[in-house]
């Protein structure tokens, strides 16, 4: 399995996780996730992964400032209904970084539950992003939103992707169609991972 090099670029995260540590998943209860994860989980590349990816680890960074954070002990809200457009990927992706699932997710040990992870990510939310993080220790919260209008596909998309997305597309047709779809993926992951423009950040106060 050969990825594209980039993805080693992009930014990585590292967080705390106390049911790791708890079962001696990890020696010192860290844990650090990398785009190919995402990638992994996602099955594919695309712009909608690489943007759940920049705006999970940025809102985490809002939320964390210089301190790891912690998984499990933040909770995920969605705007958009689980089956609008990428929504669901985009809440996968917030899942394996923070944790938080659904009604399906982890219920916790023992009688306390403790370690829960189920129902810490609601879809539907009222927010002005495309989705909200909240630490819950402390109730600090970030909205975040995204416009990957800002990182434009290559001009020669408007001829490729068509007859990609149709199947009549010679082989080197296909392989410049793929290339210059993880060309944009680069531009966002690594040249604008930390570009006002593209990511936006809001407190949430909810």
């Amino acid at each position: 399995m050969t990825f594209p090099a980039f993805f080693d670029e992009a930014p990585a995260v590292r967080l705390r996780e106390p049911l790791a540590a708890f079962l001696g998943a990890t020696s010192d209860g860290t844990i650090e996730y990398r785009y190919a994860d995402a990638v992994r989980l996602a099955g594919h590349s695309c712009p909608a992964v690489a943007s759940a990816w920049l705006m999970v680890t940025n809102g985490l960074s809002y939320l964390y400032d210089d301190e790891l954070p912690e998984r499990g002990n933040i909770e995920v809200a969605m705007r958009d209904a689980r089956d609008y457009a990428t929504t669901g990927v985009l809440a996968s992706i917030a899942t394996l970084l923070t944790g938080a699932a659904a009604e399906t997710g982890f219920q916790g040990i023992g009688p306390t539950h403790r370690f829960a992870r189920m129902s810490q990510l609601s879809f539907n939310a009222e927010i002005d992003g495309r989705l909200a993080l909240r630490r819950r220790d402390t109730g600090k919260g970030v909205v975040v939103d995204i416009n990957t209008d800002c990182v434009p596909h290559d001009p020669a998309m408007a001829n490729l992707m068509p007859k990609a997305v149709a199947g009549t597309a010679t082989p080197d047709e296909q392989a410049h169609f793929a290339r210059l779809w993880q060309e944009r993926v680069q531009r966002i992951l690594i040249e604008h991972h930390d570009d006002p423009k593209l990511v936006h950040l809001y407190d949430w106060a909810h």
